[in-house]
């Protein structure tokens, strides 16, 4: 059977169910607070879900120049995706049990590689299906490294370059809190956003259900921060992993080509050379 070639950012239950056997499933679950995804994996999943780990098939190992969440070598992602089961001709579908926050890390990255990807819209809470338990075992597929698009990914010199400009917009999807440095976290090196960044939290994408908003939501959500105008709209967060949430819905809006600080508020945050602001200057 065919691979559905052209799967929006988000996709219901009942879609999942229709192209179950045509795509990839993914469980990407993963805790800020550290517990264990892939123990809540094995206690039960959607039936054929394999798992992927945030931080070892995500990401590269944590650095202070990557921050703790880097975007891996293409030929290490290529080797990860294939133990994964996700080959060159592979649909995927990825969930987690957080709105979506987690599994638009793996669906952005398959998205920018040419791969069509989706979340599935309300996670595993919408899944009223039965679960299974235990580990699943995929064939290994081929895969082939892809190289990173250049013009979807930004590094820390080039966000510096830009900080403050009103052409290049920068968008924090952290919680409000930690953007403004009134609700510090034990993982930031310090409180605060990078200088001139807008407030931006993933939760905002969501609609009172906890389903991904209407696109004419969205737009009015990310115009009213000047993403219609802004010649560049870069996304980042705490390590590169929920900005991905923003990115895809600023796609759901009709906003393209918005770009991924991998680093993000890790890399920035702990490093003292590097400007911080706290509060929020465009409150009220």
């Amino acid at each position: 059977m065919s691979q559905p070639q052209n799967l929006p950012v988000a996709v219901s239950a009942d879609r999942l169910r229709t192209d179950r056997d045509r795509v990839v499933l993914v469980d990407s679950r993963w805790y800020l607070d550290g517990r264990s995804g892939r123990e809540a994996h094995l206690a039960g999943h959607i039936p054929g879900a394999v798992f992927a780990d945030v931080d070892t098939d995500l990401a590269a190992p944590a650095s202070a120049e990557g921050g703790r969440h880097p975007l891996p070598s293409p030929e290490d992602l290529a080797a990860a995706l294939g133990r994964l089961g996700i080959g060159d001709d592979s649909a995927v579908v990825v969930y987690d049990d957080a709105g979506g926050s987690v599994a638009a890390r793996l669906v952005w990255m398959l998205r920018v590689l040419g791969t069509p990807a989706a979340f599935l819209d309300g996670g595993i809470q919408a899944w009223d299906g039965p679960l299974e338990t235990g580990e699943v075992t995929p064939g290994p597929a081929q895969r082939t490294p892809v190289p990173w698009p250049s013009d979807r990914v930004a590094g820390t010199e080039d966000v510096r370059a830009r900080t403050g400009s009103p052409e290049h917009l920068l968008i924090d999807a952290r919680v409000y809190g930690r953007f403004t440095g009134e609700q510090p976290a034990p993982v930031d090196a310090r409180p605060g956003h990078v200088p001139g960044a807008r407030s931006a939290a993933w939760q905002g994408n969501l609609d009172g259900d906890g389903f991904l908003a209407s696109p004419e939501a969205l737009r009015e959500r990310f115009s009213a921060l000047g993403a219609d105008t802004a010649a560049t709209v870069t996304a980042y967060c705490g390590s590169g992993v929920t900005a991905c949430h923003d990115l895809l819905a600023l796609e759901h809006a009709g906003v393209a080509g918005a770009r991924l600080y991998p680093g993000s508020w890790s890399r920035w945050g702990g490093d003292e050379s590097l400007p911080a602001e706290t509060g929020d200057p465009h409150r009220g």
